[in-house]
Protein backbone atom coordinates (compact mmCIF):
# COMPACT_ATOMS: atom_id res chain seq x y z
CA UNK A 1 0.00 0.00 0.00
CA UNK A 2 2.84 2.48 0.69
CA UNK A 3 4.07 1.97 -2.59
CA UNK A 4 1.05 2.89 -4.48
CA UNK A 5 0.69 6.23 -2.10
CA UNK A 6 4.02 6.76 -2.91
CA UNK A 7 3.16 6.19 -7.20
CA UNK A 8 -0.06 8.43 -6.38
CA UNK A 9 2.58 10.77 -5.28
CA UNK A 10 4.98 10.98 -7.65
CA UNK A 11 2.12 11.14 -10.59
CA UNK A 12 -0.18 13.46 -9.23
CA UNK A 13 -2.62 10.63 -8.87
CA UNK A 14 -5.32 11.54 -6.39
CA UNK A 15 -7.87 9.17 -5.16
CA UNK A 16 -8.34 5.89 -2.59
CA UNK A 17 -10.95 3.91 -4.51
CA UNK A 18 -10.27 0.15 -4.63
CA UNK A 19 -10.95 -0.06 -8.51
CA UNK A 20 -8.39 3.10 -9.10
CA UNK A 21 -5.79 1.04 -6.28
CA UNK A 22 -6.45 -2.19 -8.08
CA UNK A 23 -5.42 0.20 -11.74
CA UNK A 24 -2.19 1.16 -10.08
CA UNK A 25 -1.06 -2.04 -8.34
CA UNK A 26 -1.30 -4.10 -11.81
CA UNK A 27 0.24 -0.87 -13.44
CA UNK A 28 3.22 -1.81 -11.22
CA UNK A 29 3.47 -5.28 -11.48
CA UNK A 30 3.64 -5.37 -15.57
CA UNK A 31 6.40 -2.71 -15.63
CA UNK A 32 9.17 -4.93 -14.98
CA UNK A 33 8.40 -6.92 -18.01
CA UNK A 34 7.86 -6.16 -21.78
CA UNK A 35 4.12 -7.20 -22.34
CA UNK A 36 2.11 -5.60 -24.07
CA UNK A 37 -0.55 -3.52 -22.22
CA UNK A 38 -4.01 -2.25 -23.39
CA UNK A 39 -5.34 0.59 -21.23
CA UNK A 40 -8.97 0.95 -21.12
CA UNK A 41 -11.35 3.93 -19.83
CA UNK A 42 -13.48 6.44 -20.43
CA UNK A 43 -12.62 9.80 -21.56
CA UNK A 44 -10.99 12.24 -19.31
CA UNK A 45 -10.28 9.28 -16.55
CA UNK A 46 -6.01 9.90 -17.13
CA UNK A 47 -5.08 6.79 -19.13
CA UNK A 48 -1.34 8.41 -19.86
CA UNK A 49 -0.54 8.54 -16.46
CA UNK A 50 -1.18 4.96 -16.25
CA UNK A 51 1.46 4.15 -19.51
CA UNK A 52 4.00 6.86 -17.79
CA UNK A 53 4.24 4.84 -14.46
CA UNK A 54 4.25 1.91 -16.28
CA UNK A 55 7.72 3.23 -18.70
CA UNK A 56 9.05 4.93 -15.67
CA UNK A 57 9.02 1.72 -13.95
CA UNK A 58 10.39 -0.69 -16.33
CA UNK A 59 13.74 -1.10 -17.64
CA UNK A 60 13.44 1.25 -20.00
CA UNK A 61 12.77 4.09 -18.08
CA UNK A 62 15.93 5.83 -19.34
CA UNK A 63 15.01 5.86 -23.11
CA UNK A 64 12.25 7.43 -24.82
CA UNK A 65 8.96 7.54 -24.25
CA UNK A 66 6.60 9.11 -26.72
CA UNK A 67 2.55 8.88 -26.99
CA UNK A 68 0.71 9.09 -30.16
CA UNK A 69 -2.67 9.98 -30.97
CA UNK A 70 -3.90 7.75 -33.23
CA UNK A 71 -7.33 9.45 -33.47
CA UNK A 72 -5.68 12.77 -34.64
CA UNK A 73 -3.61 12.01 -37.39
CA UNK A 74 -5.18 11.53 -40.58
CA UNK A 75 -5.64 8.22 -42.25
CA UNK A 76 -3.30 9.12 -45.10
CA UNK A 77 -0.69 9.84 -43.42
CA UNK A 78 -0.28 7.82 -39.76
CA UNK A 79 1.50 5.03 -41.55
CA UNK A 80 4.62 7.26 -42.17
CA UNK A 81 4.46 8.69 -38.90
CA UNK A 82 4.94 5.83 -37.05
CA UNK A 83 7.05 3.58 -39.76
CA UNK A 84 8.80 6.60 -41.88
CA UNK A 85 8.76 6.77 -45.29
CA UNK A 86 11.13 7.24 -48.12
CA UNK A 87 11.46 10.22 -50.38
CA UNK A 88 9.06 10.07 -53.05
CA UNK A 89 6.85 7.31 -51.92
CA UNK A 90 3.77 9.71 -52.16
CA UNK A 91 2.99 12.98 -53.26
CA UNK A 92 5.10 15.55 -50.70
CA UNK A 93 7.57 12.91 -49.50
CA UNK A 94 10.32 15.66 -50.33
CA UNK A 95 12.81 13.61 -48.67
CA UNK A 96 13.49 10.62 -46.08
CA UNK A 97 11.68 10.20 -42.63
CA UNK A 98 12.27 7.74 -39.51
CA UNK A 99 8.51 6.75 -38.06
CA UNK A 100 8.27 6.70 -34.29
CA UNK A 101 9.04 3.12 -34.28
CA UNK A 102 12.02 3.59 -35.52
CA UNK A 103 13.67 6.69 -33.12
CA UNK A 104 11.61 5.32 -30.21
CA UNK A 105 13.56 1.88 -30.19
CA UNK A 106 14.60 0.89 -27.07
CA UNK A 107 12.21 2.62 -24.95
CA UNK A 108 8.07 2.50 -24.73
CA UNK A 109 5.79 3.71 -27.72
CA UNK A 110 1.84 4.93 -26.22
CA UNK A 111 -0.85 4.43 -28.78
CA UNK A 112 -3.40 6.58 -27.12
CA UNK A 113 -7.02 6.09 -29.24
CA UNK A 114 -6.03 2.55 -30.52
CA UNK A 115 -9.62 2.28 -31.95
CA UNK A 116 -9.61 4.59 -34.68
CA UNK A 117 -6.43 3.16 -36.21
CA UNK A 118 -7.58 2.11 -39.93
CA UNK A 119 -7.00 -1.75 -40.77
CA UNK A 120 -4.11 -1.22 -43.04
CA UNK A 121 -2.04 0.34 -40.18
CA UNK A 122 -3.82 -2.42 -37.56
CA UNK A 123 -1.77 -5.18 -39.98
CA UNK A 124 1.32 -3.24 -39.83
CA UNK A 125 1.26 -2.80 -35.91
CA UNK A 126 0.59 -6.75 -35.61
CA UNK A 127 3.83 -7.21 -37.26
CA UNK A 128 5.74 -5.17 -35.47
CA UNK A 129 4.27 -6.83 -32.02
CA UNK A 130 4.79 -10.14 -33.16
CA UNK A 131 8.26 -10.28 -35.18
CA UNK A 132 9.65 -6.64 -34.19
CA UNK A 133 9.50 -5.62 -37.94
CA UNK A 134 8.64 -2.93 -39.87
CA UNK A 135 9.04 -1.69 -43.26
CA UNK A 136 8.72 2.05 -43.96
CA UNK A 137 6.02 3.33 -46.73
CA UNK A 138 7.56 3.34 -49.83
CA UNK A 139 10.38 1.07 -49.24
CA UNK A 140 11.44 -3.34 -49.27
CA UNK A 141 13.73 -3.20 -47.02
CA UNK A 142 12.45 -4.84 -43.36
CA UNK A 143 13.59 -2.67 -40.47
CA UNK A 144 14.36 -4.13 -36.93
CA UNK A 145 12.93 -2.42 -33.90
CA UNK A 146 13.06 -2.75 -30.25
CA UNK A 147 9.53 -0.87 -28.67
CA UNK A 148 7.33 -1.53 -25.99
CA UNK A 149 3.75 -1.11 -27.01
CA UNK A 150 0.89 0.35 -24.32
CA UNK A 151 -2.49 1.28 -25.68
CA UNK A 152 -5.25 3.11 -24.15
CA UNK A 153 -8.74 3.12 -25.64
CA UNK A 154 -12.34 4.57 -24.59
CA UNK A 155 -14.13 1.94 -26.88
CA UNK A 156 -15.40 -1.65 -26.69
CA UNK A 157 -12.66 -3.09 -28.73
CA UNK A 158 -13.91 -6.31 -28.22
CA UNK A 159 -17.35 -5.11 -29.78
CA UNK A 160 -15.27 -3.65 -32.88
CA UNK A 161 -13.81 -6.96 -33.48
CA UNK A 162 -17.15 -8.53 -34.09
CA UNK A 163 -18.14 -5.38 -36.55
CA UNK A 164 -14.97 -6.26 -38.57
CA UNK A 165 -13.58 -2.16 -37.46
CA UNK A 166 -10.72 -3.74 -35.18
CA UNK A 167 -8.39 -6.85 -36.17
CA UNK A 168 -9.44 -9.61 -33.70
CA UNK A 169 -5.22 -10.83 -33.88
CA UNK A 170 -4.44 -7.61 -33.28
CA UNK A 171 -6.59 -7.27 -30.08
CA UNK A 172 -5.70 -10.42 -28.05
CA UNK A 173 -2.43 -9.44 -28.68
CA UNK A 174 -2.58 -5.87 -27.35
CA UNK A 175 -4.68 -7.14 -24.69
CA UNK A 176 -2.06 -9.37 -22.99
CA UNK A 177 -2.44 -7.39 -20.01
CA UNK A 178 -5.61 -5.24 -20.11
CA UNK A 179 -5.61 -2.36 -16.75
CA UNK A 180 -9.30 -1.17 -16.15
CA UNK A 181 -9.03 2.58 -15.48
CA UNK A 182 -12.42 3.49 -13.22
CA UNK A 183 -14.62 6.04 -14.50
CA UNK A 184 -15.54 9.19 -11.52
CA UNK A 185 -18.63 8.19 -11.11
CA UNK A 186 -17.77 4.79 -10.23
CA UNK A 187 -15.32 6.52 -7.49
CA UNK A 188 -17.54 8.57 -5.77
CA UNK A 189 -15.73 8.63 -2.64
CA UNK A 190 -12.85 10.22 -4.54
CA UNK A 191 -14.98 13.12 -6.01
CA UNK A 192 -14.67 15.77 -3.28
CA UNK A 193 -10.98 15.09 -2.84
CA UNK A 194 -10.24 15.37 -6.12
CA UNK A 195 -12.45 18.52 -6.29
CA UNK A 196 -10.57 20.45 -2.73
CA UNK A 197 -7.71 19.82 -4.46
CA UNK A 198 -8.11 21.21 -7.60
CA UNK A 199 -9.89 24.79 -5.59
CA UNK A 200 -6.40 24.71 -3.86
CA UNK A 201 -4.49 24.44 -7.05
CA UNK A 202 -6.08 26.91 -9.00
CA UNK A 203 -6.52 29.56 -5.44
CA UNK A 204 -2.97 29.32 -5.94
CA UNK A 205 -2.62 30.21 -9.52
CA UNK A 206 -4.85 33.02 -9.60
CA UNK A 207 -4.16 34.74 -6.44
CA UNK A 208 -7.50 33.84 -4.84
CA UNK A 209 -9.28 32.30 -1.48
CA UNK A 210 -10.02 28.83 -2.45
CA UNK A 211 -13.91 28.25 -2.78
CA UNK A 212 -15.89 25.61 -0.63
CA UNK A 213 -19.11 23.18 -1.27
CA UNK A 214 -21.66 23.44 1.66
CA UNK A 215 -23.22 19.91 2.21
CA UNK A 216 -26.13 20.44 -0.22
CA UNK A 217 -23.50 21.25 -3.02
CA UNK A 218 -21.69 18.50 -1.98
CA UNK A 219 -24.15 15.93 -2.72
CA UNK A 220 -24.93 17.26 -5.80
CA UNK A 221 -21.43 16.75 -6.70
CA UNK A 222 -21.49 13.12 -5.83
CA UNK A 223 -24.88 12.30 -7.04
CA UNK A 224 -23.70 14.13 -10.76
CA UNK A 225 -22.80 11.86 -13.41
CA UNK A 226 -19.43 12.81 -14.91
CA UNK A 227 -19.57 12.14 -18.80
CA UNK A 228 -16.05 14.11 -19.10
CA UNK A 229 -14.96 12.37 -15.60
CA UNK A 230 -11.54 13.70 -13.98
CA UNK A 231 -11.14 16.64 -16.79
CA UNK A 232 -14.74 17.96 -16.64
CA UNK A 233 -14.67 17.94 -12.70
CA UNK A 234 -11.19 19.65 -13.39
CA UNK A 235 -12.99 22.68 -15.82
CA UNK A 236 -15.78 23.22 -13.09
CA UNK A 237 -13.33 23.73 -10.42
CA UNK A 238 -11.43 26.04 -11.87
CA UNK A 239 -15.00 28.24 -13.30
CA UNK A 240 -15.82 28.15 -9.90
CA UNK A 241 -12.72 29.31 -8.86
CA UNK A 242 -12.71 32.08 -11.65
CA UNK A 243 -16.04 33.12 -11.95
CA UNK A 244 -17.68 32.49 -8.27
CA UNK A 245 -18.69 35.65 -6.29
CA UNK A 246 -19.46 33.82 -3.09
CA UNK A 247 -16.48 31.71 -1.23
CA UNK A 248 -19.19 29.40 0.22
CA UNK A 249 -21.00 27.39 -3.26
CA UNK A 250 -24.56 26.43 -2.31
CA UNK A 251 -26.04 24.03 -4.75
CA UNK A 252 -27.93 26.70 -6.68
CA UNK A 253 -24.41 27.81 -7.56
CA UNK A 254 -23.21 25.03 -8.75
CA UNK A 255 -26.19 24.32 -10.56
CA UNK A 256 -25.30 27.27 -13.16
CA UNK A 257 -22.06 25.59 -13.84
CA UNK A 258 -23.35 21.87 -14.42
CA UNK A 259 -23.85 21.73 -18.03
CA UNK A 260 -28.10 20.58 -18.54
CA UNK A 261 -28.82 17.19 -19.45
CA UNK A 262 -29.52 16.76 -23.18
CA UNK A 263 -32.83 16.87 -24.48
CA UNK A 264 -32.91 13.94 -27.12
CA UNK A 265 -34.97 15.06 -29.74
CA UNK A 266 -34.83 12.03 -32.04
CA UNK A 267 -38.21 10.16 -32.45
CA UNK A 268 -38.34 7.21 -29.80
CA UNK A 269 -37.64 3.58 -31.51
CA UNK A 270 -39.04 0.40 -30.79
CA UNK A 271 -37.91 -1.39 -27.34
CA UNK A 272 -36.55 -4.42 -29.00
CA UNK A 273 -34.45 -2.44 -31.31
CA UNK A 274 -32.48 -0.30 -28.41
CA UNK A 275 -32.32 -3.64 -26.75
CA UNK A 276 -29.99 -5.32 -29.61
CA UNK A 277 -28.40 -1.52 -30.15
CA UNK A 278 -29.34 -1.79 -34.23
CA UNK A 279 -29.18 1.51 -34.24
CA UNK A 280 -26.19 3.12 -32.81
CA UNK A 281 -25.68 6.71 -33.97
CA UNK A 282 -28.04 9.65 -34.67
CA UNK A 283 -27.52 9.27 -38.49
CA UNK A 284 -28.52 5.94 -38.68
CA UNK A 285 -31.88 6.73 -36.34
CA UNK A 286 -32.40 9.52 -39.35
CA UNK A 287 -31.83 7.38 -41.78
CA UNK A 288 -34.57 4.40 -40.27
CA UNK A 289 -37.12 7.44 -40.24
CA UNK A 290 -36.71 8.76 -43.75
CA UNK A 291 -37.18 4.53 -45.24
CA UNK A 292 -40.09 4.01 -43.28
CA UNK A 293 -41.81 7.56 -44.38
CA UNK A 294 -41.30 6.48 -47.66
CA UNK A 295 -42.30 3.12 -47.23
CA UNK A 296 -45.69 4.33 -45.65
CA UNK A 297 -45.40 7.03 -48.69
CA UNK A 298 -45.40 3.73 -50.90
CA UNK A 299 -48.50 2.27 -49.04
CA UNK A 300 -50.54 4.74 -49.74
CA UNK A 301 -49.90 4.80 -53.36
CA UNK A 302 -50.56 1.80 -53.65
CA UNK A 303 -53.92 2.41 -51.89
CA UNK A 304 -54.94 5.40 -53.89
CA UNK A 305 -54.25 3.68 -57.34
CA UNK A 306 -56.98 0.30 -55.49
CA UNK A 307 -59.23 3.10 -55.15
CA UNK A 308 -58.52 4.50 -58.91
CA UNK A 309 -59.83 0.76 -60.46
CA UNK A 310 -62.31 -0.10 -57.76
CA UNK A 311 -64.16 3.01 -56.42
CA UNK A 312 -66.08 0.64 -53.79
CA UNK A 313 -63.25 0.67 -51.63
CA UNK A 314 -62.99 4.63 -51.34
CA UNK A 315 -65.30 4.15 -48.11
CA UNK A 316 -62.92 1.94 -46.36
CA UNK A 317 -59.61 3.68 -47.45
CA UNK A 318 -61.02 7.52 -46.14
CA UNK A 319 -61.63 6.19 -42.77
CA UNK A 320 -58.04 4.86 -42.65
CA UNK A 321 -56.62 7.93 -44.78
CA UNK A 322 -58.08 10.28 -41.83
CA UNK A 323 -57.00 8.24 -39.10
CA UNK A 324 -53.74 7.51 -40.05
CA UNK A 325 -52.92 11.27 -41.09
CA UNK A 326 -54.20 12.51 -37.71
CA UNK A 327 -52.56 10.25 -35.92
CA UNK A 328 -49.12 9.41 -37.69
CA UNK A 329 -48.16 12.60 -39.51
CA UNK A 330 -49.41 14.73 -36.31
CA UNK A 331 -46.10 16.91 -34.87
CA UNK A 332 -45.52 17.04 -31.25
CA UNK A 333 -49.51 16.47 -30.74
CA UNK A 334 -50.54 19.21 -33.17
CA UNK A 335 -51.92 19.17 -36.53
CA UNK A 336 -50.47 20.38 -39.21
CA UNK A 337 -53.38 23.71 -39.00
CA UNK A 338 -54.90 25.41 -41.86
CA UNK A 339 -52.12 24.69 -44.51
CA UNK A 340 -53.25 21.35 -44.62
CA UNK A 341 -54.75 20.29 -48.15
CA UNK A 342 -56.77 17.66 -47.28
CA UNK A 343 -57.26 15.04 -50.82
CA UNK A 344 -60.25 14.51 -52.52
CA UNK A 345 -60.35 11.09 -53.94
CA UNK A 346 -61.23 10.16 -58.12
CA UNK A 347 -65.07 9.42 -56.81
CA UNK A 348 -65.62 13.16 -54.84
CA UNK A 349 -65.89 11.95 -51.23
CA UNK A 350 -63.64 14.12 -49.16
CA UNK A 351 -61.65 12.20 -46.18
CA UNK A 352 -63.47 12.51 -43.42
CA UNK A 353 -60.63 15.33 -41.56
CA UNK A 354 -60.60 17.73 -38.54
CA UNK A 355 -63.34 20.58 -38.86
CA UNK A 356 -60.16 23.20 -38.77
CA UNK A 357 -58.44 21.13 -41.95
CA UNK A 358 -61.82 20.34 -43.80
CA UNK A 359 -61.90 24.39 -44.32
CA UNK A 360 -58.66 24.47 -46.20
CA UNK A 361 -58.85 24.10 -50.15
CA UNK A 362 -58.90 20.40 -51.41
CA UNK A 363 -57.04 19.86 -54.59
CA UNK A 364 -58.28 16.81 -56.41
CA UNK A 365 -57.25 13.92 -58.08
CA UNK A 366 -58.33 13.57 -61.48
CA UNK A 367 -58.35 10.31 -63.26
CA UNK A 368 -58.20 10.40 -67.23
CA UNK A 369 -60.33 7.97 -68.61
CA UNK A 370 -58.49 5.00 -70.14
CA UNK A 371 -55.09 6.11 -68.66
CA UNK A 372 -54.63 4.66 -65.35
CA UNK A 373 -51.82 2.23 -65.85
CA UNK A 374 -50.45 0.46 -63.08
CA UNK A 375 -46.81 0.51 -61.92
CA UNK A 376 -45.31 -2.36 -59.82
CA UNK A 377 -43.58 -0.55 -56.61
CA UNK A 378 -40.02 -2.02 -56.29
CA UNK A 379 -39.42 -2.21 -53.00
CA UNK A 380 -35.93 -0.10 -52.36
CA UNK A 381 -33.15 -1.50 -50.40
CA UNK A 382 -33.38 -0.46 -46.78
CA UNK A 383 -29.52 -1.21 -46.20
CA UNK A 384 -27.87 1.53 -43.98
CA UNK A 385 -24.21 0.90 -45.67
CA UNK A 386 -25.94 0.89 -49.31
CA UNK A 387 -27.39 4.03 -49.01
CA UNK A 388 -24.46 5.71 -47.23
CA UNK A 389 -22.32 4.65 -50.19
CA UNK A 390 -25.22 5.94 -52.55
CA UNK A 391 -24.85 9.18 -50.95
CA UNK A 392 -21.29 9.84 -51.42
CA UNK A 393 -21.14 8.59 -54.66
CA UNK A 394 -23.65 11.92 -55.27
CA UNK A 395 -21.76 13.78 -53.02
CA UNK A 396 -18.53 13.11 -55.10
CA UNK A 397 -20.30 13.64 -58.76
CA UNK A 398 -21.72 16.81 -57.22
CA UNK A 399 -18.36 18.27 -56.40
CA UNK A 400 -16.68 16.50 -59.27
CA UNK A 401 -14.72 14.29 -56.78
CA UNK A 402 -13.24 17.37 -54.50
CA UNK A 403 -13.52 15.22 -51.37
CA UNK A 404 -12.84 18.29 -49.04
CA UNK A 405 -16.33 19.88 -50.47
CA UNK A 406 -17.98 16.26 -50.61
CA UNK A 407 -16.93 15.82 -47.27
CA UNK A 408 -18.50 19.05 -45.48
CA UNK A 409 -21.78 18.65 -47.95
CA UNK A 410 -21.90 15.03 -46.11
CA UNK A 411 -21.36 16.55 -42.82
CA UNK A 412 -18.32 14.42 -42.42
CA UNK A 413 -14.44 14.84 -41.75
CA UNK A 414 -12.48 14.80 -44.82
CA UNK A 415 -10.57 11.58 -43.05
CA UNK A 416 -14.41 9.85 -42.46
CA UNK A 417 -14.95 10.23 -45.98
CA UNK A 418 -11.08 9.06 -47.22
CA UNK A 419 -11.86 5.83 -44.88
CA UNK A 420 -15.09 5.33 -46.02
CA UNK A 421 -13.97 5.74 -49.68
CA UNK A 422 -11.83 2.49 -49.06
CA UNK A 423 -14.61 0.20 -47.15
CA UNK A 424 -17.13 0.78 -49.54
CA UNK A 425 -14.30 0.24 -52.60
CA UNK A 426 -15.55 3.57 -53.43
CA UNK A 427 -13.05 4.71 -57.06
CA UNK A 428 -13.39 8.32 -57.49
Amino acid sequence: MAEIQSIKNRFGIIGNSPALNYAIQVAIQVSSTDLSVLIVGESGVGKESFSQIIHALSSRKHNPFIAVNCGAIPEGTIDSELFGHEKGSFTGAVDFRKGYFETVSGGTIFLDEIGEMPLGTQARLLRVLETGEFIRVGSSKVQKTDVRVIAATNRDLYESTQTGKFRQDLYYRLSTVPIRVPSLRDRKEDINLLFRKFVIDFAERYKTTPVQLDDEAKNMLINYSWPGNVRELKNIAEQLSVLSTNQIITAADLQKFLPEKNINRLPVLAHSQQANGEFNNEREILYKLFFDMRKDVTELKKMFLEILKNPSLANSATKFTAESLQSDYAINGNDYGNDYNAPVLATGQTTALPGHMQQAQQPVIISHKDEIHQHEEVEESLNIMDKEKELIIKALKKHRGKRKDAALDLGISERTLYRKLKEYDINE
